[in-house]
């Protein structure tokens, strides 16, 4: 099961990820999938923003992962992007099971190794610089229905505008 969501920029992109971080809750893991230059980093400044977090927000690309704790959760924003393997000992078990939220870029690489559930976030971009936001899930079965929900009351707020 899928729900896509059009974005026509930038802003957009950073206001989808202010706007799902208010359902965060502890445990939760998104998975930011797309090409270079999709979206994912600026998704994440707004994630992390919903989540009243103040530090810039970098991608985490050299570091492989960057934590931030002055939001109202911790936010561990992961890129694994530069993993030459799925099976590399990642050490990222104690995030992925941690009292934060995990987003991870380029996660795509690693989901099929993971043993916790996952919503999925696929930023497509396209020629004329717009984005599409598909949601897909991996058992996060209720987490996904309260994204579908926010969604579908956003999408007809688009709309309207």
């Amino acid at each position: 099961m899928q729900m896509t969501f059009y974005l026509k920029n930038d802003a957009d992109t950073q206001s989808i990820g202010e706007k799902l971080s208010e359902l965060a809750q502890p445990g939760d893991i998104f998975i930011l999938t797309g090409e270079l230059g999709a979206g994912k980093t600026t998704f994440s400044k707004g994630f992390a923003k919903g989540l009243g977090i103040t530090q810039m927000i970098k991608s985490p690309t050299y570091t492989l992962i960057r934590e931030y704790d002055s939001g109202r959760l911790p936010l561990y924003h992961m890129d694994v992007y530069r993993l030459e393997g799925a099976g590399d000992d990642l050490g990222l078990e104690e995030y992925l099971d941690g009292e934060g939220v995990c987003l991870i870029e380029w996660g795509e690489l690693i989901k099929d190794t993971m043993d916790n559930e996952f919503i999925e976030l696929i930023l497509h971009k396209t020629p004329e610089d717009t984005r599409f936001l598909t949601v897909e899930h991996d058992g996060a079965t209720e987490r996904y229905n309260q994204i579908n929900a926010l969604m579908t009351t956003l999408e007809k707020d688009q709309k309207n505008d």
